[in-house]
């Protein structure tokens, strides 16, 4: 099946922050606005589009001092001034507005081709905005939003990474091995941590992604150790399943991938 819309990018309204963060929110679908909060760099190479995990429901918001009223401790989206000091315009990405139930996005909504055209009006808009180049990054759930925006975009990002990778067969989503990962042919980094003990996100299914990434123009594998003590339940943010007192370790790698393909050199 092929995606076909027309992309017309329309800001309903954004919300400035301190510093140089707004939270920007665009109408995509018949209906439906998408909201996400953008920092901007002076200096950045790069955007990348974080995608948290679990329902991603974070009900951003500039009433609140921590921005969000979920995910706050998400590995990606605590670590997202790591990203700007790297170098890159960040966007964190909230559930669409008719994905605001407990439910968020579970449940198939990050496969589907309403998620990828909200995916595809947000990188429009970022792309008018900027030339610098798209990276989407995704940890657990999220990855399954990266993996099917890469597959099926209509104009697809420069890149990807998936950080704890969901591999295993589950009812709330879908594992990554289930997708046409072999349609994606952009630079993939993908990071595990040897001690995640998600049962969905097993560091050994990242080598079973990466087999099946038989077309992607480079897939990295990187395994992490250390860290911190786990201070929440095995799959959730502040555990090896999030990168827990590792984390400017695995952005600095992941920001190395993305300068050094856009810097066209080798590894």
């Amino acid at each position: 099946m092929k995606l076909l819309l027309i992309l017309v990018v329309h800001i309903t309204f954004y919300t400035a922050l301190p510093g140089s963060a707004k939270i920007m929110t665009l109408k995509t679908r018949e209906g439906v606005s998408q909201s996400f909060l953008l920092i901007e760099n002076d200096n950045a190479v790069a955007t990348v589009i974080l995608f948290a995990g679990g329902h991603g429901n974070l009900g951003l918001t500039s009433s609140n001092e921590n921005l969000m009223s979920w995910g706050s401790n998400n590995f990606l989206l605590r670590s997202r001034e790591l990203f700007v000091n790297q170098g890159f315009n960040v966007v964190v990405l909230d559930a669409p507005s008719d994905r605001k139930s407990a439910d968020g996005m579970l449940y198939g909504f990050r496969t589907c081709f309403e998620h990828v055209a909200d995916i595809d009006f947000v990188m429009a808009f970022l792309r008018r905005r900027s030339r610098n180049p798209i990276w989407l990054v995704g940890t657990s759930r999220g990855t399954e939003s990266v993996a099917f925006s890469a597959i099926f975009s209509l104009k697809p990002p420069s890149g990807v990474v998936l950080t704890s990778s969901m591999s295993e067969e589950n009812k709330k989503g879908d594992s990554l091995p289930e997708l046409m990962l072999d349609k994606i042919k952009i630079p993939v980094f993908i990071a595990a941590h040897e001690k995640d003990r998600c049962w969905v996100t097993r560091p050994e299914g990242a080598e079973t992604i990466k087999e099946q990434l038989s077309r992607a123009s480079e897939v990295i594998v990187r395994y992490y150790s250390g860290g911190l003590q786990s201070r929440s339940d095995a799959c959730s943010g502040l555990s090896a399943h999030g990168f827990l007192g590792i984390e400017d370790r695995v952005i600095e790698d992941i920001a190395k991938f993305i300068t050094r393909h856009i810097q066209g050199s080798k590894p």
